[in-house]
């Protein structure tokens, strides 16, 4: 080594001890006096050092710590903030807006693909009627919210998933936490003899309730699967993966989430519908002519159903029957109260909505005093609108409610000509099942939403970026499988 070099790195190592022995002295200072937030300082260098030089590392950290996370919530502003994930996801929307404005470039393939196109339609939309929202700054906050899982996921993840290893560590790394809050919420819940009432709670702080609990469940129950099955994996995995299956498993049975298992069910008929190969234009047909004959047929269907008068309850096929009572059970009428309540809002203010994120602050005064239930609240303070459609349809007018079907239709589309075009083995296998984990919270969508918690986002447009990474760049397109497809 040069003399000169020995010089340098000792200056170099100088201002390093320098730097550690003020910190250490300020942070003393500090501690002595109960100011305890500067301790976190190192951790905060730390990430912002991971964010520069290693990104893709830095997401894949906050998959692994979003089931651990717990919100932080502001009773008096009624704003949450999920620690210590979205602070994180926060600084990485800075950091690419940044470099955006610096650089200005993107893959000209993958803004022109049709999910892209989707997304990028949803969040301007969302922008816009920010701007005409009756409550801005609620609105504002929502699209900052929703920018901070879209863009670290969907518009980075599909340059991180051009890797197929990281849609496996993704997977892992969110399952694997997962399963210890599995344990949690398992034990907590034995103590209470597994009733259905204890249910609804017992996974807090991880999960606000056994909605958002089961959702997540069920979107990450193909994947275990395929790993299950997976020739790639030797034996030891395979067993863990079976485990983890009948963890899972266990775990879903004991959330009480019919949601959750009305769309696994889903989810399955279309894994079917894979199998048999059958085209998507008989699908679609099929979906189209299963609609009409629902609008057609509802004062008859609705009729049938206000003959079910069996309640939830701890009884699991009672809790399964209670899924159409739409007379008696409470959860089921709160429901339709709420649904009621946005499709007033939306007839008032069709073409802007009230703005993204108002609903729990508006949709009092649109309940009607004979569509209230037992968990009703004149003050209109328990929530949202339990739907990803009808919410931003009353929300953010007619073209809200289309771009999120937009997200979903080219979703499903994009997964169908993945399948098609590849050949049997584990990436379709794993790919199939990140498709089969969307589907199960497109279904669940029906009927909750949870877009904006990270516990859902994160995974919904990880999964997303998966599908369109795959289909962009690890499977090359023949021009006539184009004309096999329809």
């Amino acid at each position: 080594m040069l003399p000169e070099q020995k010089i340098t790195d000792k200056r170099t190592l100088w201002w390093v001890y320098g730097w550690c022995a003020v910190f250490l002295a300020a942070n003393t200072v500090c501690m002595l006096n109960e100011f305890y937030w500067l301790n976190l300082l190192p951790a905060v260098l730390l990430v912002g050092a991971m964010a520069v030089f290693a990104l893709d590392k830095l997401l894949l950290i906050c998959v692994f710590l979003t089931p651990l996370s717990v919100v932080l919530a502001d009773q008096d502003i009624r704003i949450g903030l999920s620690l210590p994930v979205e602070p994180i996801l926060a600084g990485i929307l800075m950091l690419m807006l940044l470099k955006f404005i610096q650089q200005g470039k993107f893959d000209r393939r993958f803004l022109a693909h049709p999910v892209t196109i989707a997304i990028l339609f949803n969040l301007a939309w969302i922008a816009v009627t920010t701007m005409t929202s009756e409550m801005p700054l609620v609105s504002f906050k929502f699209l900052v919210a929703r920018l901070w899982f879209v863009v670290p996921f969907y518009f980075l993840g599909v340059q991180m998933f051009r890797n197929m290893s990281n849609v496996r560590k993704f997977l892992w790394l969110y399952i694997l936490p997962f399963t210890i809050v599995i344990g949690y919420t398992v034990y907590n819940h034995s103590l209470y003899g597994f009733d259905q009432d204890s249910a609804h709670w017992v996974m807090s702080p991880f999960y606000n309730d056994h909605t958002a609990y089961g959702a997540a469940l069920a979107m990450f129950f193909p994947a275990i699967i395929a790993f299950t099955m997976s020739r790639r994996y030797g034996i030891n995995v395979r067993i863990i993966a079976g485990l983890l299956l009948l963890i899972f498993t266990t775990a879903l049975i004991f959330s009480y989430t019919r949601a959750a298992w009305v769309s696994l069910i889903g989810a399955f008929l279309l894994f079917v519908v894979f199998r048999l190969r059958i085209k998507f234009i008989y699908l679609a047909t099929v979906g189209v002519a299963g609609a009409l004959l629902l609008l057609f047929s509802w004062t008859d269907i609705v009729m049938k159903l206000e003959k079910n008068r069996q309640d939830t309850s701890d009884d699991l096929a009672e809790h399964i029957e209670s899924i159409s009572n739409i007379s008696t059970d409470a959860s089921n009428l709160e429901r339709l109260n709420r649904w009621s309540s946005a499709m007033r809002m939306f007839d008032e203010r069709p073409v802007f909505g009230w703005g993204p994120g108002t609903y729990s602050f508006q949709y009092a005064p649109f309940q009607l005093s004979g569509e209230k239930t037992i968990i009703s609240t004149n003050a209109g303070d328990l929530g949202n609108a339990h739907s990803e459609y009808i919410g931003p349809l009353c929300e953010s007018g007619v073209l809200g409610f289309v771009s999120m079907l937009g997200i979903v239709i080219t979703i499903i589309w994009t997964g169908w000509r993945l399948y098609h075009r590849m050949q049997p083995g584990e990436m379709r296998s794993v790919l199939l099942a990140v498709l089969l984990g969307l589907v199960t919270y497109f279904i669940h969508g029906t009927l909750n939403n949870f877009l904006d918690t990270d516990k859902a986002a994160i995974p919904f447009w990880a999964f997303a970026a998966m599908l369109v990474a795959a289909d962009l760049w690890l499977v090359p397109e023949k021009k006539e499988e184009k004309a096999k497809l329809l």
